[in-house]
């Protein structure tokens, strides 16, 4: 038997989770030193109420999992004779595969016959939902986790994710984003466009004066960098900007059709806690990143 995970970063929902047959890891955020974990505390999540809190000034942290959590996610799959196939966040953005690393190693020397296989999205939020999307896709059809990781080595640099970006307070204290210039977002509607790399790194890209621009310039990568675009989903996170939402969903549309497959999710919180609100990202089939 083989056992699909993901995790939270990937924007996975207990709803989607059940749809394709993964299990989630949750990765936790701290608000005023008490620990969450997305989906455990509760199956719905009030993704309004966090963003409400950090407009409100509260600004979370984040933290890595311990090897010892990777080993409960992981050891009883194992124990009951199952193969584990893992699709997660970009391991350029945290050490916290280092810890997943060394539980694997301990795991499979316990356990020598069992089988692991990881893709990488190099990605986060909606670019790594859109790869999960695939990858569902492709056990549905009965592909085998040889024939994914064959697929991921080729389609996974061509799931590119484009972000625009409002309060950079949180960013500047991640220091998740490299080129982000000091003054960028000090001024109002200064909006800085931000993009993943090969290597799964947020680089600042550019920047737009007023939301209308950086949206058209969202659109605007998909045009010219999209690839099959209508035989793939595009899938748009927001952090709690339904209306800047509607406004891109709008815009596509009028480019791509109204039969383009349009999925829209809201920003996890633990990354929702370096990104802030009001941010939005689309994610397509592109050329490239």
């Amino acid at each position: 038997m083989l056992t699909l995970f993901s995790d939270t970063d990937c924007d996975v929902t207990p709803a989607i989770a059940k749809e394709y047959g993964f299990k989630i890891i949750p990765m936790p955020y701290a608000v005023d030193g008490k620990l969450y974990h997305p989906y455990v505390e509760s199956q719905d999540y009030d993704h309004k109420a966090f963003y409400d809190l950090l407009r409100q000034g509260t600004i979370p942290t984040t933290s890595a999992i311990s090897d010892a959590v990777y080993v409960k996610y992981f050891e009883p799959e194992f124990a009951a004779g199952n193969d584990i196939f893992y699709v997660h966040f970009s391991s350029g953005m945290s050490n916290t595969f280092e810890n997943m690393n060394r539980a694997v190693k301990e795991l499979l020397e316990k356990y020598p016959e069992r089988k692991f296989w990881t893709v990488d999205t190099l990605g986060i939020s909606a670019q790594s939902l859109n790869i999960v999307f695939e990858i569902g896709d492709l056990f549905k059809a009965g592909k085998t986790p040889e024939e994914v990781i064959e697929w991921a080595k080729v389609e996974v640099q061509k799931f590119p994710l484009y972000f625009i970006a409002d309060d950079l307070k949180f960013f500047r204290r991640s220091g998740r984003v490299s080129g982000l210039a000091a003054t960028m977002g000090n001024f109002i509607g200064i909006r800085p466009v931000i993009y993943v790399n090969e290597q799964g790194k947020m680089v600042q890209i550019g920047k737009e004066v007023g939301r209308n621009k950086a949206i058209d310039r969202m659109v605007q990568y998909v045009e010219e960098l999209g690839e099959n675009v209508k035989d793939h989903r595009v899938v748009i996170g927001h952090a709690d900007c339904q209306e800047l939402v509607d406004i891109l969903v709008g815009k596509l549309r009028e480019k791509f059709g109204d039969d383009l497959r349009i999925y829209v999710t809201m920003v996890n919180p633990t990354i929702g806690s370096h990104c802030g609100p009001n941010g939005m990202g689309v994610c397509f089939h592109g050329k490239h990143r």
